[in-house]
């Protein structure tokens, strides 16, 4: 009996199903929100074999909801056989009405963009970590850059001494 809490104690899980990395680079990100995701049997199923891309996704609202676009789940071969599964199908996400109201008033009035930044799940759910950010202009991703080099330089050199 103990044998089994052992393992299970000693086992690690990575929660983490998609990172969106080209987002930092494009956007300054000036909150966080998560949501949740209304998904189909065969999304599930792909998302715990890691088969999503976020690279190209975007979140825009529309009739008062947040919805997932462009957001691209390969589905596996062996996931149905009686449904024709969407791979870029708009996903409906799920967040509180104040959450709702604070972004639609950020988005709308004063030019924020909603970026998908990654994936993870979350008491065996899926969850979608949203940015409400702002674009970068080309001089700040050459500032950005510059200071992720300092600081990777610095971390050598005080590795060193």
């Amino acid at each position: 009996m103990a044998d089994k809490k052992s393992k299970k104690n000693n086992k690690t899980e990575n929660n983490s199903i998609a990172q969106n990395r080209q987002a930092t680079h494009e956007y300054f990100i000036e909150q966080r929100f998560e949501a949740g995701l209304v998904l189909e049997g065969w999304e599930v199923k792909s998302l715990r074999d890691g088969r999503i891309q976020l690279k190209e996704s975007y979140v825009g609202i529309k009739k008062g909801e947040a919805w997932l676009y462009g957001a691209h789940v390969s589905p596996m071969l062996s996931a149905s056989t009686h449904i024709k599964p969407e791979a870029v199908r708009s996903k409906k996400l799920l967040l509180h009405r104040y959450e709702l109201n604070k972004l639609i008033g950020a988005v709308e009035r004063k030019g924020y963009t909603l970026i998908p930044l990654s994936m993870y799940w979350k008491n065996g759910r899926a969850k979608l970590e949203l940015g409400l950010a702002k674009g970068k202009q080309l001089h700040d991703k050459r500032a950005s850059s510059k200071d992720r080099d300092w600081q990777r330089e610095k971390a050598r050199i005080m590795k060193h001494a």
